[in-house]
């Protein structure tokens, strides 16, 4: 068909005709379009099928997407719109009811009214309640202008300006209340006020909606002074002070009258975080944390001209005083108080009850708690006579100075529940303030030893020669060998700088040699020892994976040592040491997380290091308080001692198969601001210069707690065949002359002394800590050659043998 004959077919037809090369697709029995009429008529066809076709394809195709046709017409923007603007009148009208019917309340609310928190030991036999509130409310009047300033610019600089009510932040809160995450930051003073005196801490939608509606009302109705009035007066500051003035006495013993800038900026930050930033208490990072927020207080006072810069570059930080103890809390009462509000606190916001720490502090401190611990009354009197008895009553701080330097420090531990079933603090929570049981200041030295093991066995390391790592693997002992591997140099000292040559592992950990755990933290990696750390209860956030930390140079507790040696008697699985059975008050019931979590080492790899630690109580540091104490009466232990850097820490950690018990002595000098000191000399009962081991006080204050309050003799269920509780450990054979002092582990040849500046090899023990730094006192953990003597010593009291 031409072009000519196309167009007039479209004439005639009113469609268009197929085009020319469709006829060649056409069947074979078909006829071609090769005349006008012929094309005229199948044009006509073709436009019939096409049309029919469509019409078949919307009847049809109305089941296939008659479906999406019915959403369109559902969800078409009108009705979306309509929708929206539905809901958005609904809430309108909602929240215009809510503003309408909620009144600003007349009183403070219950929680504002201070109860009593009672604890109880585990047994419900009564342990303490709080006091009165230490609360007394001062006019605004009363309180430096300047002073005022810091708490606006601390946590409101919009508050002479705004309507109260911050909506953003608080519509960000009900959507993570509705969604379970917990709240978020961003209250007003004035929603902070409404919260802590009219409304409760409680984190639900009406709560929430209830403190909009009246922050919104307050600050319409009352002025901005007569709101910042109440907010610094209902506050909690920590220390057991609520308002301004009882802050004002209980950190720098002034009225609030008598406030400077810079110790309103600090109480100012102190809201933040109280207990964490209290001067007196607080952990290096806190100590950095709220010396941060002090400068952000007074910067943003520069910031709002109400602060002139020339002084505020002039001003110190204005370390407060320290604390006074509350009426009743003498003791260990304090500690054990303190503790466990640290530890509510925690689980308030880790079950979302409240949405920070600051909260929590304020919900606990508010009273009206039950708080039921896991403190079994028999054993937390036992913990405390046996430090009384072994160490407290030999300390004469007005004939030896050093005496008044040396604080204890205890936890024990049940490994199958990890119920924390007594804590020693120190000697007097009115004397002093820190309790030693939970600190984290002190180095755990030879004590994470046994950790560098565990990552050894359970990450199945080798040597630098490819051997598999075990109890039995041979060791170069010699004291000052660089370590091999490490891109950073470091070539610790053994004790004295003995030279042990080749020692198996299982030596190593009974001598706690330096050179070899130096190695091997490096033959493992030290990142996976610092995983293993952190696995089995510590704190290595922050650490380098260094080898210097083979020594154990980072802080610890006795509190988290527990939990790494209770994770090792429970065969791997982790244990988290609680203190807190059971808390509750009118409106909240709060149950501690299960404290036996993972698997987080294979049970082999602990039940291995327990082995090998069974030889450190039987053939090395701790042997003379542990394995000649008449009380023993065959009960199995493991442990390790460790002795830090200048003796300014001495530690003992052990285990039966029942109970693990953590003690530390920490050299603090008596005097503020109380800096790490050394042990050395106290109690001047310890031959040669007197230095303090953990095989000697920590140890003999463990043996006889434990060997006091232990109701059966129970022996350690094992699967290993390596270290010393399965099979005699192996010792190579280093050069060396032998010692007319006895040692305390038996061996079939003696290391040799290597010459130093201040003496050559002796008979006897020489003047060397046996840790991480020399010294010029007795040795300790590294006990000299010969063999094993079965007497006991003749002064139990001379720990000659524990690092």
């Amino acid at each position: 068909m031409g072009r000519a004959e196309e167009r007039r077919a479209r004439q005639r037809g009113g469609r268009r005709a197929a085009p020319r090369d469709r006829s060649s697709q056409a069947a074979p029995h078909e006829p071609r379009a090769d005349s006008a009429p012929a094309a005229e008529g199948g044009t006509h066809s073709a436009a019939g099928g096409r049309a029919a076709a469509r019409r078949s394809t919307r009847k049809g195709g109305r089941g296939a997407a008659g479906g999406k046709g019915r959403i369109r017409r559902l969800f078409t923007w009108k009705k979306v719109l309509g929708t929206f603007l539905g809901f958005t009148v609904l809430v309108i009208g909602a929240f215009i009811v809510l503003y309408m019917t909620t009144p600003i309340p007349d009183t403070a609310n219950a929680d504002a009214q201070l109860q009593s928190n009672v604890y109880k030991y585990s047994d419900g036999n009564l342990l303490t309640r709080d006091g009165k509130l230490n609360r007394e409310n001062v006019d605004l009047a009363d309180v430096p202008k300047p002073v005022q300033h810091t708490f606006v610019a601390a946590e409101n600089k919009t508050f002479y300006d705004d309507a109260g009510v911050d909506l953003k932040g608080t519509t960000r809160g009900v959507l993570n209340t509705v969604m379970g995450k917990g709240a978020q930051g961003g209250s007003t003073i004035t929603q902070q006020y409404v919260k802590n005196y009219y409304l409760t801490q409680e984190q639900t939608v009406t709560r929430k909606l209830k403190e909009l509606v009246i922050s919104l009302k307050l600050d319409r109705e009352k002025s901005k002074d007569y709101i910042l009035a109440g907010y610094i007066n209902s506050s909690y500051y920590g220390r057991g002070a609520y308002g301004i003035q009882a802050a004002a006495q209980a950190y720098y013993r002034v009225d609030a009258d008598k406030l400077t800038v810079a110790q309103g900026a600090y109480l100012a930050a102190l809201l933040q975080a109280p207990s964490q930033y209290d001067w007196a208490a607080a952990s290096p990072t806190g100590k950095k944390l709220v010396q941060q927020r002090w400068n952000y207080v007074l910067d943003n006072m520069v910031e709002k001209d109400w602060l002139d810069k020339s002084e505020r570059d002039g001003m110190k930080f204005p370390v407060p005083q320290e604390p006074k103890a509350v009426p009743g809390q003498e003791g260990q009462v304090g500690y054990l108080v303190k503790a466990a509000n640290s530890e509510l606190e925690k689980q308030l916001v880790a079950q979302g009850v409240a949405d920070s720490s600051q909260e929590a502090e304020a919900m606990v401190s508010a009273g009206g708690w039950n708080i039921t611990l896991n403190i079994e009354k028999k054993k937390q009197k036992a913990l405390e006579t046996s430090v009384k008895d072994q160490l407290t009553s030999k300390l004469d701080k007005t004939k030896r100075p050093v005496d008044g330097d040396v604080q204890a420090g205890a936890v024990s531990v049940n490994p199958k529940t990890g119920a924390v079933v007594a804590m020693y603090g120190g000697v007097n929570y009115v004397e002093h303030y820190t309790n030693n049981a939970t600190r984290t200041d002190y180095q755990p030295a030879s004590t994470f030893k046994p950790v560098i093991l565990a990552a050894a066995l359970d990450q199945g390391a080798v040597t630098q020669d490819d051997e598999k790592i075990s109890a039995d693997t041979i060791y170069d002992g010699t004291s000052k060998r660089p370590v091999v591997g490490s891109d950073i140099g470091f070539a610790p000292q053994n004790e004295d700088d003995v030279d042990y040559g080749d020692v198996t592992v299982q030596t190593a950990m009974n001598q706690s040699i330096n050179s070899v755990f130096a190695q091997l933290g490096v033959d493992v990696g030290m990142d996976k020892v610092l995983k293993t750390a952190d696995d089995l209860g510590m704190d290595t956030a922050d650490l380098k994976a260094v080898p210097a930390q083979t020594l154990g140079t980072m802080g610890a507790s006795p509190l988290q040592m527990a939990g790494v040696y209770a994770t090792l008697d429970n065969h791997g699985r982790k244990v988290t040491p609680t203190l807190i059975k059971s808390a509750e008050n009118s409106a909240h019931a709060v149950k501690p997380a299960d404290p036996i979590g993972e698997q987080v080492i294979t049970r082999k790899a602990a039940d291995s290091v327990t082995s090998v630690l069974t030889g450190v109580v039987d053939d090395g540091t701790a042997r003379k308080s542990v394995l000649d104490n008449p009380k023993r009466n065959g009960q199995k232990v493991a442990g390790k001692t460790g002795t830090s850097d200048d003796n300014k820490s001495a530690w003992f950690t052990a285990y039966t198969p029942d109970l693990v018990t953590s003690v530390g002595l920490f050299g603090e000098s008596a005097k503020a601001p109380h800096p790490q000191v050394t042990l050395t000399g106290a109690t001047g009962l310890i031959p040669g210069k007197g230095r303090i081991n953990g095989g000697g006080y920590p140890a003999q204050i463990w043996a006889s707690y434990t060997f006091g309050v232990a109701s059966k003799v129970s022996r350690f269920d094992l699967e290993t065949d390596q270290g010393a509780a399965v099979r005699p450990s192996v010792t190579a054979s280093p050069s060396s002359s032998p010692s007319k002092e006895p040692s305390e582990e038996p061996s079939t040849t003696t290391p040799s002394a290597k010459p130093s500046k201040s003496q050559t090899p002796s008979q006897t023990p020489t003047t060397q800590e046996p840790s991480e730094e020399p010294t010029t006192q007795e040795p300790s953990e590294e006990p000299s050659t010969g063999e094993p003597s079965t007497e006991p010593p003749e002064n139990p009291l001379d720990p000659q043998f524990g690092q």
